[in-house]
């Protein structure tokens, strides 16, 4: 399982996907979630607005599993 380090409280679904480069534009992130193909936490999600947070998993079909984590303050 990939990690894709957050700097902030949560990121939306939508920039997660692009961050993690599943998503090339934000529309594109927008057909991914439509087709259904990513799960957040084992669950179906379609909201590119939904905020993940440290410890959230995501898994995207045909781009991997990923856990989010919270950079560590210096």
């Amino acid at each position: 399982m990939n990690e894709i380090t957050i700097h902030t409280e949560y990121i939306t679904l939508g920039q997660f996907l692009k961050l993690a480069d599943c998503a090339s534009t934000g529309g594109h992130a927008k057909v991914i979630l439509a087709e259904n193909q990513v799960k957040v936490n084992g669950e179906p999600e379609s909201r590119r607005g939904r905020k993940l947070y440290a410890g959230d998993t995501v898994n995207v079909e045909g781009c991997g599993a990923f856990r989010v984590t919270a950079a560590q303050e210096a």
